[in-house]
This record gives structure tokens, sequence and C-alpha cells, in this order.
């Protein structure tokens, strides 16, 4: 069994700030775009590495991978057409102490993200920092109506343990219908994680 990093209470608390690197390579079939890395994944220096964040079960479960992947495996994810990145690249307590402003420019710099590295779609983890960055208060889950820069945007639920309004397997679904939506409707490529 491999054995991962697991940081201190002090690794945590000190990680306030810190940033996380993108999981990103041009021509991507989903990028998915979190809203901010929390302390763990600050510590830690990968993405979505709190326990008891849904986003690596959800992945699994939907079908997105063959295997529960660990967050320090995230890199793997480029093999299959899958990156990462963050409207707020700095690591914080919660997405709650972020900025209305500090959303509105990570919309910008993730704007400028899929200019370059055109992603088929653009997965968006999360309906109210959606809302929020691309300033769009009626926004619903799922593919939205306009694109962004050439770009399919589809909202998912956000997938912190926080967020109570989905369960698991609810999430789970939601992932499973964006899967569809970039690899058999797209028609550009299959799983195999």
């Amino acid at each position: 069994m491999a054995t991962y990093f697991k940081p201190s209470v002090e690794q945590i608390e000190a990680a306030e700030g810190k940033t996380v690197p993108d999981i990103i390579a041009p021509g991507l079939q989903v990028l998915f775009c979190g809203i901010n890395p929390g302390l763990y994944s600050g510590a830690t220096g990968h993405h979505f590495a709190r326990p008891g964040n849904r986003f690596w079960p959800a992945l699994h479960a939907s079908g997105f991978t063959a295997e529960l992947l660990h967050p320090s495996q995230e890199e793997l994810l480029l093999k299959e057409g899958v990156g990462i990145t963050n409207f707020v690249e700095r690591a914080s307590r919660a997405a709650a102490e972020l900025r209305r402003e500090e959303l509105i420019e990570g919309g910008k710099r993730l704007e400028e993200k899929v200019r370059k590295f055109k992603p088929s779609v653009l997965a968006v983890l999360g309906i109210t920092a959606y809302r929020a960055a691309f300033k769009k208060p009626k926004a619903v889950l799922g593919l939205q109506e306009e694109g962004l820069a050439g770009t399919a945007v589809y909202v998912l639920p956000n997938p912190s343990g926080l967020n109570a309004h989905f369960t698991p397997k609810q999430l789970a679904v939601e992932f499973r219908k964006l899967l569809l939506f970039a690899f058999e409707e797209g028609g550009q490529g299959t799983f195999g994680i």
C-alpha cells in the first residue's frame, strides 16, 4: 500500500496564500476549474487534497477514472485529456473568504487559459463561483448557453465536503452527465485510468 504525505497542523496553517500548480496541457477534453485551493491542498501541493473532498471519488464513481486516484496522482489525468485549474490561485481556509473581485479577476485569467490551451469543455466546480466570476446570477447547473472563448462551459456542484446540498451519489450522477457530454456527444475519446 502506498504511503502519501500527510501535512501537520502547522504545515496546513502555514499554507495560507500558497498556490497549487495547474494540471493543464493544450487540447484537453475537459478542464476542471475549482474555486481556489484549501489550506490542505496548499500544504500538499495537490488539488482537492483534503480528506473528505469528494472530487476524486466523484471522478471515479462517474466513470472518469477506472480506479480511485489519490490527489498526488493528479498528473495521470493529463494522459486522459483532463486537467485542473482554479479561479483564484491562493489557498485559503474557505472559499467564502474570497472577495467577489478576486473571482471576477479569476474569471478573466481563466478565459486567458481557455484561449491558450483550448479545452473542449470547461467544467466549473461551483455554481456560486461561476455566477460571481462571470456575472451570471441566473446560471444553473449543467451546460451553459454561452461558452467561453470557443469552449463549452459545463457547471457542476462544488465537490467540497462542506457542500451538503449534494450527496456523493448525486455528485457522481452530475459528473457522469459531464463525462457523457464531453466524451460521447463530443466523440473525442474514452477514459481508462
